[in-house]
């Protein structure tokens, strides 16, 4: 018997022809299948709405992340992000079979990596805060990744070694450029820049503002204080004190840091509405 209860589509690997097996019994669908696990082998692979090099980026997978593929078309891997469950497409291309386990992580905000245990050697690969990797060899201040180049060891951190504080990871990304779906040091959005510093931390938590509303603590908003999160419809900020907030905008088309009273009246004179919720993550 079918679940009655409505399904996010955007966490719910399924379509009238296909989904995935653990879903028979719960969703309707033509067919059933397993999902193939799939690795990410790019530094970063946009994972977007339909399978079009045009379409709308939804989300951005980081190297060495999971991907359980269910079907590919037109040159794109139809599935789901084991990191956080959003379903979506992805290039084929951007995705390897998985490799050995990911021992360290990226540890900073961005880092090379090098074609030889070299900094004057080629880089191979710009990798962003999370990006995963499994350590197969170690010379000098180098580490090599495997299926890719050799990282400055001191860039990397055992999986999990988490960081403390998840505002000082967000301020790092202060002056990186706006971009829709974005979770990458280079360019991220606002929900990405909460989810990435919340991960460097080893708190797992949902891509998208609505969901990270629903998924956090609610708090008063006479009781908030640093490192708290304020929501607007669509919107998400972090708090670096009671009055003061850094976030990801289209207005600034950056990370920046602004006064939370102007902020409020920014977004309610541009339509956006009052704040919806304080989260204390």
């Amino acid at each position: 018997m079918n679940d009655p209860r409505p399904r996010d589509p955007r966490l719910t690997l399924a379509r009238p022809d296909l989904a995935d097996l653990d879903l028979q019994g719960l969703v309707a669908a033509g067919r059933y299948e397993a999902p193939t696990p799939r690795q990410v082998a790019v530094p970063t692979a946009a994972l977007r709405k339909a399978a079009d090099p045009m379409a709308e980026q939804w989300d951005q997978l980081l190297f060495g992340e999971l991907f359980r593929v269910l079907d590919v078309q037109d040159g794109f891997a139809w599935g789901q992000a084991a990191r956080d469950g959003y379903v979506g497409f992805v290039a084929e291309a951007d995705l390897a079979a998985p490799g050995a386990p990911a021992t360290h992580q990226v540890a900073v905000p961005r880092t090379y990596a090098f074609a030889e245990p070299n900094i004057k050697s080629r880089p191979v690969g710009l990798y962003s805060l999370n990006a995963l990797t499994a350590i197969e060899a170690t010379e000098g201040r180098f580490a090599k990744g495997e299926g890719t180049g050799w990282f400055v060891a001191a860039h990397l951190s055992p999986v999990g070694v988490a960081l403390t504080d998840h505002v000082a990871v967000a301020e790092g990304y202060l002056g990186a450029p706006y971009q829709w779906g974005g979770r990458e040091s280079l360019g991220l959005d606002c929900s990405g820049l909460v989810q990435q510093a919340l991960a460097a931390c080893g708190k797992a938590v949902p891509r998208d503002t609505d969901l990270q509303l629903a998924f956090f603590a609610p708090i008063a908003a006479e009781a908030r204080r640093r490192g708290d999160l304020v929501f607007w419809k669509g919107h998400v900020a972090i708090l670096l004190d009671a009055e003061t907030i850094l976030h990801a905008n289209a207005h600034h088309m950056a990370v920046a840091v602004e006064p939370l009273a102007e902020a409020i009246a920014r977004v309610e004179a541009a339509g956006g509405g009052p704040v919806t919720g304080w989260r204390r993550p």
